[in-house]
């Protein structure tokens, strides 16, 4: 006698424990499966009825039932009328690998296929780092403070959002965007950035490294003439060179970027960060500002500007943004709320001249037909109560105090910093005192001690001679860390960086 739940299925064992995670169904279908794979069931051998199945087993019917249609639906079984159950000849994998075993079988040789090779980032690493687990407090640019985030507010309008949720959510939407977002973030960026537009204008996409490829797919070719910062953020460069794209650096300095180094002819697009250069930091004068765009205009180029925390000024003056001076329409003006709520969220916009709408549209909804609409409808009721103004005030005087400890704790330890970037924004570029060494010497103490410093190398393409110290330059973020962790972990660094 067989102990219960196991039996003898033409003599072949099946347990089924009904303690474990998986559901009876499932653990029957699993093993059914792996004994018709491993042979133990042989093709064309015929199966136990349900009922007698279900009899053995201790189970209903209906389990057995539905497991046969299952492992019939996938190719592993079949039913004869008046006959039965049987395992099929051949299961679904030898289904699939028979043509290749056919050709090995007879000995016929591979083709030789010369594939082209895929775009490599010029070798290096991908944009995104995983945590490390021996970092307890890592300076690392691009993370927004988590502490910061309005939970309630956003599980309360996510919620009431579900409402409309089975309608729209089973349909395809605006591939450009919720039109109710759109005319909220149309009206938040007139205060916010002097710019007029209207919903139709602006484009919602899934954060700033889509709206870069975006611009790409749109005006870059093999070949095509690009220019950029000089350094400048990696994965606009690495993303313009994949779509063939000819990348010339410009050098910048401390008004930005350079531009009576910009060439007379013809240029397809001109990368620029100019509210906070990223990585320096430096903020481009409104004399720079106004020579771009008449530049621009002269040769026929389009800007992309990138205003990725522009919503943090801490001192001096808030400039107008580029496409709030254009009266050529040749800037495309790119934003996130990836710096105010969380990079997370996955949403930013774009703001485009009228030659580029209709193909941009068009593109986005070939790309991936629109983003989430949940996350949309959430973010604009959060905009439409005003809480995104709150949260943008709130979080600008946390990341204030923030970058303060920063400055302090660095000049209390290694005498007057050289930094770069402090007037706003959510990081800033240290060149170390010589006398502890490169980057790279620093950043490796401090991981000794639990601390992430990042060196500029490791966040930007730098260019040949592109920046005066770049091998002592570290590239600071502190907006998602405490003013305790902060102080601590520089302090750290500074004991660290004198053994």
């Amino acid at each position: 006698m067989l102990p219960r739940g196991r039996v003898s299925v033409m003599q072949i064992s099946i347990h089924l424990d009904p303690k474990r995670g998986s559901t009876l169904q499932g653990q029957l279908s699993e093993q059914m499966t792996a004994l018709i794979r491993g042979g133990q069931l042989k093709p064309g051998q015929m199966l136990p009825s349900s009922r007698e199945l279900s009899r053995q087993l201790g189970v209903s019917r209906n389990t057995v039932s539905e497991v046969y249609c299952r492992l019939a639906s996938q190719g592993y079984i079949h039913t004869v009328l008046a006959r039965g159950t049987f395992v099929r000849s051949a299961t679904p994998e030898d289904a699939m690998l028979g043509g290749a075993k056919a050709m090995i079988e007879k000995g016929v040789p591979p083709v030789a296929v010369n594939l082209p090779l895929p775009y490599s980032a010029r070798g290096l690493p991908g944009l995104f780092s995983p945590p490390d687990p021996d970092i307890r407090t890592d300076f690392r640019f691009g993370r927004a403070d988590a502490q910061s985030f309005p939970e309630k507010t956003w599980r309360r309008l996510l919620l009431e959002c579900l409402g409309g949720a089975p309608e729209r959510i089973s349909q395809y939407n605006d591939p450009s965007g919720l039109p109710e977002l759109r005319e909220l973030i149309a009206a938040f960026v007139g205060p916010a950035r002097g710019i007029n537009a209207k919903a139709g204008d602006i484009i919602v996409v899934s954060g700033f490294q889509q709206g870069i490829d975006l611009t790409a797919h749109l005006l870059v070719g093999v070949n095509a003439p690009v220019l950029i910062e000089a350094p400048c953020y990696r994965g606009a460069a690495f993303l313009f060179e994949s779509y063939g794209g000819r990348v010339s650096p410009i050098a910048i300095d401390d008004a930005g970027l350079l531009v009576d180094r910009l060439p007379k002819e013809f240029v397809k697009l001109v990368y620029v960060t100019p509210s906070h250069q990223f990585p320096t930091g430096v903020t481009m004068t409104l004399g720079r500002r106004l020579q771009l765009l008449e530049w621009a205009a002269r040769v026929g180029a389009y800007i992309l500007e990138v205003d990725y925390d522009s919503d943090f000024r801490y001192e001096g003056q808030i400039l107008p943004s580029l496409f709030s001076l254009d009266r050529n329409n040749c800037v495309i003006y790119l934003n996130s709320f990836s710096r105010s709520l969380g990079p997370g969220l996955r949403l930013g916009y774009m703001i485009l001249p009228p030659s580029l709408l209709r193909a941009a549209s068009i593109l986005k909804g070939l790309i991936d037909n629109g983003c989430p609409w949940l996350e949309q409808a959430t973010l604009a009721q959060f905009m439409r109560n005003r809480s995104l103004d709150e949260q943008i005030k709130r979080v600008r005087q946390t990341y204030m105090r923030r970058r303060d400890a920063v400055v302090a704790s660095l000049a209390e330890h290694f005498g007057d910093p050289s930094l770069t970037g402090t007037e706003g924004g959510t990081h800033m570029l240290w060149r170390a005192p010589e006398h502890v060494g490169s980057a790279r010497e620093i950043a490796r103490k401090a991981r000794s001690v639990g601390i992430g410093l990042h060196p500029l190398e490791d966040s930007a393409v730098l260019f040949q001679q592109s920046l005066h110290n770049s091998e002592r330059s570290i590239l600071i973020g502190y907006t998602h860390l405490a003013e305790s962790q902060i102080v601590d972990g520089i302090t750290r660094v500074a004991r660290a960086a004198s053994v």
